[in-house]
């Protein structure tokens, strides 16, 4: 029902007509020193493109390339940091592969089930439609001010607080309310995911940037030259698609370019229903926030204000 032909999150195969799997797969190197933390971080970003798709995740193998005599106590920590996470989202590991490998990796190949036809794509997305997002954005930037001794003890419990946050009650709330489209921001950052939804949607996306919750400390470091080797790949990509309001800085077209790691959800849904989602996640320890609107097709398809 879901393939390759696209961009979305997941792949859907159909086995009746009322259940189909979802079912995707991530991993990736540490980007915390941290096993278990890893561990969860990865699981985390692993399990929250099946919550972009309206999905419930049941199981999950796991993929791990590990190093030769890398310490056993550590490949554990890993190992466990992701069975936490899976647990927490209501399911099951049931396997897994590993191979040596000079790099250190791990994540997980995931499985979810939905109904047919409560499927929720990234190209769905309505003319009128809110745009709404669940996490705040800028983990590339604090990570990388992490690995340079730059970030201070707040910021790197907040970053890290966030990539462990699973998307299953947005994921869940936004399904039940009747999404039309959805999408989690990861390492193609804010932009990257916008444009896509708009393009494959057939519309285009207006972003308040004053609006995008950002991670403490994001736009100082990204104004110090804190940034990720990613942010300007994507940045060449999207340049001819993309349109940045003359008053915003470099340090704004750094973050919505930003890689990000287990991000939120990005959700295109009715005002009304926006309106009830934000008022229904505003307890999470993310409180969701309305950044934008969709509007007819225009020459770029992400504009930024």
């Amino acid at each position: 029902m879901v393939g390759i032909d696209g961009v979305d999150d997941a792949g859907v195969y159909k086995i009746t007509d009322d259940l189909a799997l979802v079912q995707t797969v991530d991993f990736f190197p540490p980007i915390v020193d941290d096993p278990f933390l890893f561990g969860q971080v990865a699981a985390a970003n692993a399990l929250s493109d099946v919550y972009a798709m309206g999905g419930k995740p049941v199981t999950a193998l796991n993929i791990l390339a590990i190093p030769p005599n890398f310490p056993t106590d550590m490949t554990a920590a890993i190992l466990n940091g992701g069975a936490d996470k899976v647990a927490e989202a209501g399911g099951v590991i049931c396997g897994g592969h590993s191979v040596k490998d000079n790099e250190l990796k791990y994540g997980l190949a995931i499985t979810g089930l939905i109904h047919p036809d409560k499927i929720i794509t990234n190209s769905g997305a309505q003319v009128g439609d809110c745009i709404v997002l669940t996490k705040p954005i800028g983990t590339g930037i604090v990570s990388t001010a992490i690995k340079q001794n730059k970030a201070n003890d707040a910021q790197i419990n907040a970053v890290s607080k966030l990539m462990i946050e699973l998307n299953k009650n947005a994921g869940e709330t936004m399904a039940r309310l009747g999404a039309s489209s959805a999408t989690d921001i990861t390492g193609f950052g804010l932009a990257g995911h916008a444009c896509e939804m708009a393009t494959g949607s057939g519309v285009s996306i207006e972003i308040e940037f004053d609006k995008i919750p950002l991670l403490d400390g994001a736009i100082e470091f990204a104004r110090a030259g804190v940034l990720t080797g990613g942010a300007n790949a994507t940045r060449d990509y999207l340049k001819e698609k993309i349109q940045i309001g003359a008053s915003l800085d470099k340090s704004a077209s750094d973050i919505i370019h930003d890689a990000q790691t287990s991000g939120g959800l990005f959700i295109s849904l009715n005002e009304e229903k926006a309106d009830r989602l934000v008022a229904e996640l505003s307890s999470s320890a993310f409180p969701a926030v309305i950044i934008g609107r969709v509007v007819a097709k225009d020459k770029f398809a992400v504009s930024f204000r």
